[in-house]
């Protein structure tokens, strides 16, 4: 898959089939809209284009009003991958974009740029400044360029919208069952193994502080508590752990969100890998403690719960 940030000139540029949006999560709804465009692409034999933003219109305009992010820019465009996506156009979005109107988004962006072909959206797009441009808008505009434009309905089940907020609140609630059928795969966060403080050592419990992309540092996380885990990209298998994601209230006042991994029976120099952490049951919610000591005691606890886990649980 082909990924560009910004528009490309149109001298490198290919007819498509578009869609347009910010598939936080991939979900399988998002993956039900993307596996038909991929289909039509096909079809048209032409190729099959995703346009999404970085950062979240939401969290350009109202920071502090913005959704938890599910995923990382970087595990979205692997989810994208692997539904069959051609390529991905990431958008920096800044008030210049956010000032075209409906009229000059589609001349400048899809029509000069894109030279799209076929456009197929979810139920609830809208377009241009102010969100003024929609379904309608977008089909006469089709007609008048020469595009195609199809709408997709929102995926249902048992009554249920598969949706971004029905994840987001799977995981805020801890609820990971809920989540990988929400999403039809495992919930899983990618990073880079970076130096911490070294604090698990002291305590007995040595972990891999892995990096949260994208500034999440600084951004309330989908999920977060003490949960077990195991951990792809160090072995053909992945690894036995528990994890720790949020913001270890006892022993840091910064504010930082963390993603701290003990993996078990494991005592290799892994700085600067990439792994995927994947998170298969909640312990607990994060507490703060009075001393290391009690901190200790219930990290032991924690480690005793995830490894019975895997005694009778088989994951590999």
């Amino acid at each position: 898959m082909k990924v560009i940030r910004g528009i490309p000139p149109v001298s490198n540029w290919t007819p498509c089939a578009l869609t347009i949006g910010n598939f936080d999560g991939v979900h399988r709804g998002h993956q039900a809209l993307l596996k038909k465009l991929v289909q039509t692409a096909k079809e048209k034999n032409i190729q099959s284009c995703v346009m999404t933003f970085e950062p979240h219109p939401i969290e350009y305009f109202a920071p502090e009003k913005a959704p938890s992010r599910i995923l990382s820019l970087r595990d979205k465009l692997e989810a994208l991958a692997e539904v069959g996506i051609d390529q991905v156009l990431v958008i920096h979005f800044n008030q210049h974009f956010a000032n075209l109107s409906p009229t000059e988004f589609v001349e400048k962006i899809l029509v000069n740029g894109l030279q799209v072909q076929s456009i197929l959206i979810g139920d609830d797009f809208h377009y241009g400044a102010k969100r003024a441009g929609n379904f309608s808008s977008l089909c006469e505009a089709g007609q008048k360029y020469g595009f195609t434009v199809e709408r997709m309905d929102t995926l249902e089940e048992n009554n249920q919208r598969i949706s971004s907020s029905a994840t987001r609140e799977a995981l805020k609630q801890g609820d990971l069952s809920l989540a990988r059928q929400l999403l039809g795969r495992p919930y899983m966060l990618s990073g880079h193994v970076l130096h911490g403080q070294k604090l698990g050592r002291t305590l007995g419990f040595p972990t891999l502080n892995v990096s949260l992309a994208n500034k999440l540092h600084r951004r309330k996380p989908a999920a977060q508590g003490i949960f077990i885990a195991q951990v792809h990209g160090l072995s053909d298998n992945p690894l036995p752990a528990v994890a720790s994601l949020g913001q270890r209230p006892t022993v840091d006042d910064s504010g930082r969100y963390l993603l701290e991994v003990h993996i078990f029976n494991f005592n290799q120099s892994v700085y600067g890998k990439l792994v995927r952490i994947e998170l298969l049951e909640k312990i607990r919610d994060e507490a703060k403690y009075n001393d290391l000591e009690t901190l200790k005691n219930a990290i032991d606890q924690d480690a005793t719960a995830a490894k019975n886990y895997f005694e009778i649980t088989d994951h590999v």
